[in-house]
């Protein structure tokens, strides 16, 4: 239909929906989503565009758009997710046929959600407004998605990079950086982690639930269809220098930094337990090896010093342990932890008690060992003490008594305040 027969309609939706724009005949009538629908899908395919002032390149994006439906014999819809333009961006997308919604949230992130959430197609791709992607490659992606793979990424490492498309830093540094790291913490297998231009299905989508707001919505999508062993795939692409005539909207070390901190806090595993487990079994290494005497390797006497750091790693390791099992029980109930090392079974029969009993027993055995040595000195009338050794070992197992006996309270409180049993959602 063209877009002289059409006419504009506004819908306004509560806070947290979108006004919406819409190319429609005039007579009818338009009830937009909250949420992606689970009825039969309208269209083949919606292409989700995020946009804030991209007047110099959107015209471009949504032709290309067109123009692969209309070869590829798709029923498809293009879909400008607008995040507040204050340029003729609005104007530009609806004169050239797109469904326009105003999405009063900001951030990327925010953006794609609305957008997605109100597609109609049985696929999803979506891409960057600048036109540094080719949106003729659309029918590639959703033959992928035909095939029965859940996400298709683009790879641009693996077709081509145009000179002056991305800057040094982030094509030879930053990206591949993020990537490998991405790939060794969640195992995606994905070799261009933040392509913009990428497909999916509705189902997916639904599956995944994604809730950054920002630029993490990239590595979040990434990483939940990972841990949902979702099937993946990646298609070799061309990035080309933008058109958007303005400086991106990206910082490289403030962005780079919230993708390192967002995989951190999606990967309790390494962000914890590696590391608290690594210092506790190096503690109690040094406390068991130097509490019978000194050691000397070479020229090098260990003595109780040494034994002291021992006692302080061992603690430390127990307090890292402690916080990264209140991650993953949090990490369960909200339903973004799926994969890597599962403490689901163990924390599902976790409960007060058993903690009080474990903690309690460690701080009665280092207690009875504690009040056993001062009885000691105190029978040889309060003089030199010589067993520093071992009040230092029975001293570390109340501490750890104490931290135990606190920690159980602590998780069986973020059980009840998420709704859940402890790391144990399924049976919610």
């Amino acid at each position: 239909m063209r877009s002289t027969d059409l006419a504009a309609e506004k819908v306004k939706v509560g806070t947290r929906g979108v006004m919406m724009i819409a190319k429609m005949p005039s007579t009818a009538i338009s009830n937009e989503p909250q949420a992606l629908r689970e009825e039969t899908p309208l269209l083949d395919v919606s292409v989700v565009i995020p946009c804030l002032n991209e007047a110099n390149s959107l015209a471009f994006c949504i032709a290309k758009a067109m123009a692969a439906f209309r070869t590829a014999g798709l029923r498809g819809e293009v879909l400008i997710a607008d995040n507040g333009s204050t340029d003729e961006s609005v104007n530009i997308a609806a004169e050239h046929g797109a469904r326009v919604l105003s999405v009063a949230e900001r951030g990327y992130g925010a953006a794609l959600r609305a957008g997605i959430a109100a597609a109609r197609g049985e696929f999803v791709v979506m891409g960057d407004a600048d036109d540094s992607y080719d949106f003729g490659e659309v029918p590639k992606f959703v033959a992928k998605l035909r095939e029965g793979f859940d996400l298709v990424m683009g790879n641009r490492f693996l077709g081509e990079i145009k000179p002056g498309a991305m800057p040094p830093l982030h094509k030879y540094f930053g990206n591949p950086g993020l990537t490998r790291l991405l790939n060794i913490f969640f195992h995606s297998g994905v070799g261009d982690v933040y392509c913009g231009l990428r497909g999916f299905t509705r189902a997916l989508a639904r599956r995944l639930d994604v809730r950054s707001t920002g630029m993490e919505f990239a590595l979040e999508m990434v990483i939940k269809a990972a841990q949902l062993d979702a099937r993946i795939t990646e298609i070799p692409i061309i990035l080309w220098p933008d058109k958007r005539g303005r400086a991106p909207h990206l910082r490289s070390l403030r962005d780079g930094w919230r993708s390192l901190r967002f995989m951190l806090m999606y990967a309790p595993n390494w962000l914890f337990l590696l590391p608290g487990g690594l210092l506790g079994a190096i503690g109690l290494t040094l406390v068991f090896w130097l509490l019978p005497s000194t050691r000397r390797i070479g020229n090098v006497n260990l003595d109780i010093h040494t034994m002291i750091v021992g006692v302080f790693f061992t603690l430390l390791g127990a307090q890292i342990l402690s916080l990264g099992a209140f991650a993953k029980v949090f990490s369960y109930a909200e339903r973004f932890d799926h994969g890597g090392v599962s403490l689901k079974r163990m924390l599902r029969h976790f409960t007060l008690e058993f903690g009080l009993a474990l903690g309690g027993g460690m701080f009665f055995v280092g207690f009875a060992g504690c009040a056993w040595i001062t009885w000691q000195w105190a029978e040889s009338g309060f003089g030199p003490l010589y067993q520093v050794r071992w009040i230092l070992f029975w001293a570390m197992w109340l501490f750890l008594g104490v931290q135990v006996m606190f920690s159980s309270f602590i998780l069986s409180m973020l059980g009840i305040s998420r709704g859940t049993f402890i790391g144990d959602y399924d049976r919610k």
